[in-house]
C-alpha cells in the first residue's frame, strides 16, 4: 500500500513536468532541453527562500516565476537572436547550472527542518488537489483564444502570420508556461523529497518525454481523454514502472539507462514501425496471392483453348 502511495505522489508530482514538456513537443513543436535546468532552479529558489522562513505556497509561487523568466531566456535567443530551438534549450540549461548554484550558495541544501507545504499526514490529498488546479486551469486556457492561438503556432506557423497575430509572442508565452510548470513541480519536489541538489534536473527532459509518449501510446484510442490527463496518467505509469524495477532489485546506476530504452520503445511502437512492416507484409502477400491467381485464370484459359 505504501508504494502504491508513493508512486501516485511521485507521479503526481512528475505529472506537472509532463505537462510542461507537452506543451514544447507536442503543441509548440519544440525540442526544450533547458527543463533539465529550469527543474533543479524551482527547487533552488524555493529551497533557498525556505530556509530564510517564508511561507512554503509563497516559494512555490516565486520559483514558478523564475522558471517562467528562463522560459523567457529560451524562447527570446530562438525568436530574437535566431539561435535554433535546440541550442536555444542546450545554452539556458548550461547557464541555469550555474545559477543554480549561485541561488543555493551550495551544491544542495537539506530541508527536513523547515516548513512546508507537506508537513501534514494527507500529503497525497494535498498534492492531487494542487496537481487538479493546474490540469484545470491549463484545459480551460487552451479553450481560450490564446489557448487556440498557441495550439495553432505549433501546427501552421504560416497561418497565425496571415492572420496578423505575431507569432513569437505566442511561442514566448508557451515556453514561459512550459518552463513555469516545470519549476513549479521542481519547488514542490524538493518540498517533498526533503532537500534540493543542483544536480537533481539531470535527465528530467527525457523522462518527461517518456511519461507524455507512454500516455500518448496507452491511452491513444480514448478519445474523450485530454492530453493533460493522458501526461499525469503516463507519468504515474512511468514512476510505477520505475519503482517495480528498484523493488525487484535493478541498480538504481542503471535507472537513467532504463529510461532511455523506455523512451526508445515508447518511439518506435508510436510512430508505427512495427505496424507498417506488418501492414507492408501483409499487402505484399496480399499482391501475391493475387498474381498466383491471375497466373492460375491465365494458366486455365490456356488449358480450355489447348
Amino acid at each position: 500500500m505504501d508504494l502504491i502511495i508513493n508512486v501516485l505522489e511521485q507521479g503526481l508530482l512528475f505529472g506537472v513536468v509532463a505537462i510542461g514538456v507537452y506543451i514544447t513537443y507536442k503543441i509548440l513543436d519544440f525540442p526544450d532541453l533547458s527543463v533539465d535546468g529550469t527543474y533543479p532552479l524551482g527547487a533552488a529558489i524555493c529551497a533557498a527562500l525556505l530556509v530564510k522562513d517564508v511561507n512554503p505556497w509563497l516559494a512555490v509561487l516565486v520559483a514558478t516565476i523564475g522558471g517562467a523568466l528562463a522560459g523567457l531566456v529560451t524562447a527570446l535567443l530562438n525568436v530574437k537572436l535566431k539561435i535554433t530551438n535546440l541550442m536555444s534549450g542546450i545554452l539556458v540549461m548550461i547557464g541555469l547550472y550555474s545559477v543554480n548554484l549561485m541561488v543555493m550558495g551550495q551544491s544542495n541544501i537539506p530541508l527536513f527542518n523547515t516548513k512546508n507545504v507537506f508537513t501534514g499526514k494527507f500529503n497525497i490529498i494535498t498534492i492531487i488537489v494542487v496537481v487538479l488546479i493546474i490540469k484545470i486551469s491549463f484545459d480551460f486556457f487552451l479553450k481560450t483564444k490564446l489557448g487556440n492561438l498557441l495550439i495553432a503556432v505549433g501546427d501552421n506557423e504560416q497561418l497565425v502570420t496571415s492572420l496578423g497575430i505575431n507569432k513569437n509572442n505566442i511561442k514566448i508565452l508557451g515556453l514561459m508556461i512550459s518552463n513555469g510548470l516545470v519549476a513549479l513541480s521542481g519547488a514542490l519536489t524538493a518540498q517533498y523529497q526533503g532537500f534540493s541538489d543542483a544536480s537533481m534536473g539531470t535527465g528530467v527532459v527525457v523522462m518527461g518525454l517518456a511519461a507524455v509518449i507512454i500516455g500518448a501510446s496507452i491511452f491513444k484510442k480514448m478519445s474523450f481523454m485530454k492530453y493533460t490527463t493522458i501526461s499525469i496518467f503516463g507519468a504515474i505509469i512511468y514512476k510505477l514502472a520505475i519503482a517495480l524495477a528498484l523493488k525487484f532489485g535493478l541498480n538504481p546506476n542503471y535507472l537513467k539507462f532504463m529510461t532511455a530504452v523506455i523512451v526508445i520503445i515508447a518511439l518506435s511502437l508510436n510512430s508505427g514501425v512495427f505496424k507498417f512492416k506488418g501492414k507492408r507484409r501483409k499487402a505484399k502477400s496480399t499482391e501475391i496471392k493475387r498474381e498466383g491467381g491471375d497466373v492460375n485464370a491465365k494458366d486455365s484459359s490456356i488449358a480450355q483453348s489447348l
